[in-house]
């Protein structure tokens, strides 16, 4: 432990929680950066429709095959070290990415590995860091911790990542992946600040028969059964809704294509405002009266969308659904780690993804004939119409 370390202090303002959230920036930002490099990568290379979904599959598979057994080993290992790995093996794979792209040899097989790797690293990051989160911010700070975590992954991901791939791309595709990698290389030596802890100590079992404790548990656990569950709906809907919302804007609401990628500007302040805003209604009203309004705005955010046929709708719509979603996310995030066990952490974070990953390539794929069936329009209002029947279903739940 580095000297002047206090191990035992918990709160937002100790250094283990400051060195864990400027890991995370700096992995938000490559991982920004990847996220829209790879898939615009692919496409250039490739100008084949079908390239472009398999490294698109790749990259999303592991959520559904690795996160489970990953979130058990997580809470088998030491928490820094298993992190600092993860970013270190998904730097070493972007700068060999780098190179070959540099050398003219990145086909998909090479795409499409490389992003199955990177994504089945980072299954054990998400439950690595989500668990040391608990255990720096401790049980009082855990609402300002995650609405500080989803700011930083906000302003990385989504704002900051994409604008720095964009400029780079236009220089050098390979330079996105190069900076990419001394991204995840800078969250890394960040971790030397953060404390090495392990899990709490248990009975030793198979690997097999920790995953399915940690999904008895879930199941079983009312409260965090209705929180995971209105994730999986909620994110079966806003994918459906992803896969037309661009097109609707451009055909119905005359948005000119180039001014699309704004929309999502304005869904990421819409989640940094969230951010503030959230925590501080939470110690007025209660977190479970927030998450539900969370809920009800990103349906009222989704109706905009479908309801109002004005071209600057789209950008308040995009705007109300990001402070939806981003008061539900910092809130719900609170309140499963609170209510989950510290040994099973990691186990009951990977389910959540699973979940919520795992459901949206159906609702990607339901959305398409829906929308030919019927109309764009349909899909977007009755998405409205089911996110907030789901919140009023859960309410009492999540008030209870």
């Amino acid at each position: 432990m580095p000297v002047g370390l206090d191990d035992s202090a918990v709160g937002v303002h100790t250094r283990p929680f400051r060195c864990l959230l400027g890991a995370w920036a700096f992995s938000s930002v490559g991982d920004g950066v990847r996220s829209a490099a790879l898939p615009l990568f692919t496409a250039v290379s490739t100008r084949d429709p079908v390239a472009v979904s398999v490294v698109a599959a790749a990259t999303v598979l592991p959520w559904l095959l690795v996160a489970l057994p990953a979130g058990a080993m997580v809470d088998r290992w030491r928490l820094r070290n298993t992190l600092a790995v993860a970013h270190v093996f998904r730097s070493a794979v972007t700068l060999v990415l780098a190179g070959l792209i540099f050398a003219d040899g990145a086909g998909v097989v090479v795409l499409a590995i490389c992003g199955f790797l990177l994504s089945s690293a980072e299954t054990f990051a998400d439950s690595a860091s989500q668990s040391l989160l608990v255990s720096f911010a401790g049980p009082a700070d855990l609402e300002r911790a995650n609405g500080r975590l989803v700011s930083v992954e906000t302003v990385g991901v989504q704002i900051a990542g994409p604008l720095a791939a964009a400029a780079l791309f236009a220089w050098d595709p390979a330079l996105c992946f190069a900076i990419d990698a001394i991204a995840l290389g800078c969250a890394a030596v960040l971790l030397i600040g953060v404390p090495s802890r392990a899990g709490a100590a248990r009975e030793r079992s198979s690997l097999r028969a920790d995953v399915l404790a940690g999904l008895r548990f879930l199941v079983r656990h009312r409260a965090l059964r209705t929180i995971v569950g209105v994730v999986g709906l909620t994110a079966l809907l806003t994918s459906g809704i992803n896969v037309v919302a661009f097109l609707y804007a451009i055909e119905s609401l005359a948005v000119p294509a180039a001014a699309v990628p704004t929309l999502l500007v304005c869904t990421a302040l819409g989640t940094l405002l969230a951010t503030h805003v959230a925590v501080r209604l939470s110690n007025r009203l209660g977190s479970g009266t927030v998450m539900v309004g969370g809920l009800l705005v990103l349906a009222a955010g989704i109706g905009v969308l479908g309801a109002v046929q004005v071209a600057g709708a789209a950008w308040l719509a995009y705007f109300v659904m990001g402070f939806g979603a981003g008061s539900w996310n910092v809130l719900s995030a609170a309140n499963r780690q609170r209510l989950t066990p510290g040994p099973m952490m990691g186990r009951v974070t990977s389910a959540h993804r699973v979940l919520a990953w795992g459901l949206m390539p159906l609702g990607a794929a339901l959305a398409g004939p829906i929308a030919d069936a019927t109309s764009m329009r349909t899909v977007i209002i009755g998405a409205a119409v089911l996110t907030a029947a789901i919140a009023l279903a859960a309410a009492p739940r999540l008030r209870g």
